[in-house]
């Protein structure tokens, strides 16, 4: 990667921001060499300097982009407007992503998707996460890391806002719990098509498909093949492919067939998964491989081989002969532990101070828009409902959103800090017409939805009707246990 020369462009006077002289220094200093390259052990004094890297396309010419690497390994991003309005959006991204290591790639990537939220004024940091796996506390303090980052390289911004996309929903809903409170870290939280209901319940509806498929297909794994308990997702050491999943997957219910080409026994096996689980058909594949191997990295790689999964005392429905079904699937309950620790990582409190506007897409087929009812349940159950506003859109994708709306709900929930006026639903769905003069992307707003309670989509397991699913309490008490959770 070429590094842009950046003094050819605007100059930086015309940044609209406070501090404009210590982002001046900070700038000169990275042109000059003057920065030395601080050691690792040393980066919380002289953080190293960041590296001028390209912007995404849309970005050239409009903004200054640069990548770097914290103490902790944690590859990130950032991006500063020629014309910055002088506030600060810091994203957490979704996956989880599996691998052993930081993906440079992943924040540049989120940076090219949430450009509008540049071409908005707005700077933009985001961390690629110390490591792949699942880790919500980790990925939290990571996020909470480019903020100070940011902050050592260019000064304090005038306000700074959490965006949190997917998983990453999670994780800036943990890092606003967690890090929030304390004074100028934070001014307000934007959570778009977000998994909410934490780790401890998210997940159920996928341990449901596991047994389910199972049940019908019997190939995953093979009766000629090692058996494992269906919880650990995939066994430890499989050579397994999504691939070679996916092959599966078709070889059983011919997903990606033509109706007219499957076998009566691939559609009997397609209409009864899909009935009993409620996955949306276009997105099975995508929720299987979660299943199977984001199961195996919380299990194995995460949980030391405990099981945080349960589905005794789930009746399931809606297939061919239910009482076939629920007498032949795989039944276990998962170890206490295990699941405490599960929980204490990712489940919320609902404990926020700061203004939330969340925006979900109600035919999400990936998050569904029933981890709104958990959030909105999860947020009133600490008595936080003045804290947050839900909008909702008639939208069917999960990974992205029109940016239209981005810019919208960002504009919203600024206004929201500013003022401490709270929109509603309906205003926020009639001020993005100003923004889609813009992008022409559309506003697809509901602003009279409201999504059914999440036990209507997924099955709860006995005592799991109630939010928060871990009160500020029962974490206070968690905490207090030597190495409670899941390690970074």
């Amino acid at each position: 990667m070429t590094t842009p020369d950046l003094r050819r462009r605007t100059p930086w006077p015309a940044l609209r921001r406070p501090g404009q002289a210590v982002l001046s220094a900070v700038l000169a200093a990275l042109f000059l060499g003057t920065l030395g390259n601080a050691p690792a052990g040393h980066a919380r004094s002289a953080p190293p300097r960041p590296t001028a890297a390209d912007c995404p396309l849309r970005l050239t010419g409009t903004a200054r982009c640069y990548t770097g690497q914290d103490a902790n390994g944690a590859h990130w991003t950032m991006a500063v407007p020629v014309r910055w309005n002088g506030s600060l959006v810091v994203h957490a991204h979704g996956g989880p992503d599996l691998g052993d290591t930081s993906d440079p790639a992943r924040s540049a990537d989120d940076l090219e998707r949430w450009a509008v939220m540049v071409d908005e004024g707005y700077a933009w940091a985001g961390s690629a996460y110390r490591r792949g796996g699942f880790g919500t506390r980790m990925a939290a303090a990571d996020t909470e890391n480019v903020r100070r980052l940011f902050t050592d390289h260019f000064g304090r911004p005038g306000r700074t806002y959490l965006h949190g996309q997917s998983w990453g929903g999670d994780v800036a809903a943990k890092t606003a719990e967690t890090y929030g409170g304390r004074p100028g870290a934070y001014d307000g939280v934007l959570l778009t098509n977000g998994v909410l209901g934490g780790g401890s319940r998210g997940y159920d509806h996928r341990v449901d498909l596991r047994v389910v498929y199972q049940y019908y297909c019997r190939n995953h794994p093979r009766p000629t093949e090692p058996q494992y308990p269906l919880w650990q997702g995939v066994r430890a050491g499989s050579t397994l492919t999504p691939a070679g999943l996916g092959a599966r997957l078709e070889e059983c219910t011919g997903h990606t067939l033509d109706p007219a080409e499957r076998t009566a026994a691939q559609q009997r096996n397609l209409d009864d998964i899909l009935a009993v689980t409620r996955v949306p058909e276009r997105t099975l594949e995508a929720h299987l491989r979660f299943a199977t191997f984001t199961f195996r990295d919380i299990v194995t790689d995460r949980l030391g081989g405990r099981n945080p999964f349960g589905n005794r005392g789930v009746r399931y429905t809606g297939s061919h002969d239910d009482a076939a079904l629920n007498a032949g699937v795989e039944r276990f309950a998962p170890d206490p532990t295990a699941r405490r620790d599960l929980s204490y990582d990712s489940d919320l409190t609902g404990k926020v101070s700061l203004p939330v506007l969340t925006l979900h897409a109600i035919d999400d087929p990936t998050a569904f828009v029933e981890h709104e009812a958990a959030y909105r349940a999860t947020v009133h159950g600490a008595g936080r409902g003045r804290n947050l506003v839900q909008t909702f859109t008639k939208e069917s994708e999960h990974s992205g959103l029109s940016d239209s709306e981005y810019a919208n709900s960002l504009a919203a929930l600024d206004a929201w800090a500013r003022t401490g006026h709270k929109p509603s639903p309906r205003a926020i769905a009639d001020s993005c017409e100003r923004y889609d003069a813009t992008y022409g992307t559309g506003c697809f707003y509901d602003p009279d939805h409201r999504p059914p309670p999440y036990a209507s989509r997924v099955r709860p397991r006995p005592g799991g009707l109630d939010w928060p699913a871990m009160t500020a309490a029962r974490e206070r008490a968690w905490s207090r246990i030597g190495g409670v959770g899941i390690a970074p």
